[in-house]
């Protein structure tokens, strides 16, 4: 057989860089499951052997917080929380919201921080953003835990609080604020790649953020006091689902079906939108990072 022959051979195996638009990568990360389930162990327990107090700086930040918004908002603002201690309605909302950032503070920087990983081995890229978010459903139960222990605190001494019928339908507003972080997240951490100013800008960004999404105020009074700015908080997913917190467990504020359709809806079109450029991004960012 001569040179030509083997030249115009069939071959039985070709490998070619995947080209498509639409390449959502999902089948093979459920292949990679148990490799997903390694690091979220290994996130676990890096953070718990890498501190002092170990889960307990989970209680602090949320208590101090809430002691801090209580003391400017509700006592010298003038906030009012109806018959929910001013104290309680601050710690549900900071409970979810701290879930939000640690998400999508934590998936914003995956390429960079994992540049090292990804350039030796080969495994699909969405299982790191992945494992951070599942990671973090640890740190929420901590500090929904202890916002339970004032919770009962506060009713056994009289409070006016009662969770809401609906109650149960929670672990929902979670999986939201979990996908709606890890999808922003996604779109960041692409971005970054490319243009390193985002990473120093997020932190103001989510800081300004957060005045904007109720977690220190009903919805109702923004309402009320800014009407010609209440589109700002209106427009925000977060602020309907952190609402609709309060309202489940506090049976305070009010809930809007459309709020939280809309709410539903933008964040599977950011999941989409995340997921399609990470995919994208993963092919080249190992020559910007």
């Amino acid at each position: 057989m001569n040179s030509t022959e083997n030249f115009n051979e069939d071959w039985l195996f070709e490998i070619t860089p995947k080209n498509k638009f639409l390449s959502l990568n999902l089948r093979e990360v459920w292949q990679y499951r148990d490799l997903l389930l390694l690091f979220v162990k290994r996130d676990v327990v890096t953070v718990y052997k890498q501190t002092i107090l170990g889960p307990l700086w989970y209680l602090i930040q949320p208590l101090f917080t809430s002691i801090t918004f209580t003391i400017i908002f509700n006592t010298v603002a003038g906030i009012e929380t109806g018959s929910v201690p001013p104290f309680l309605f601050n710690l549900a909302g900071i409970t979810v919201w701290n879930y939000f950032t640690a998400c999508l503070n934590d998936t914003s920087d995956t390429f960079k921080r994992n540049a090292s990983i990804f350039g030796k081995v080969y495994f699909p890229r969405l299982i790191m953003p992945l494992s951070v978010v599942i990671s973090n459903l640890l740190k929420f139960g901590i500090q929904f835990f202890i916002f339970c222990a004032f919770y009962i605190y506060f009713y056994y001494n009289g409070a006016g609080i009662r969770f809401n019928s609906m109650v149960l339908f929670f672990p929902f507003l979670v999986v939201m604020m979990g996908v709606l972080g890890l999808a922003l997240g996604m779109i960041i951490s692409s971005m970054v790649t490319k243009y390193r100013d985002l990473s120093y800008l997020l932190g103001f960004g989510v800081q300004l953020l957060m005045y904007l999404s109720a977690v220190v105020y009903p919805m109702a009074l923004i309402q009320k006091k800014m009407p010609q700015y209440v589109w700002l908080v209106e427009y925000n997913p977060l602020a309907y689902i952190i609402e609709t917190t309060r309202y489940l467990l506090l049976n305070i504020g009010q809930i809007s079906i459309p709020g939280l359709v809309y709410t539903f809806c933008l964040i599977v079109l950011l999941f989409f939108i995340g997921l399609v450029i990470f995919n994208r991004t993963e092919k080249s960012f190992i020559d910007t990072v």
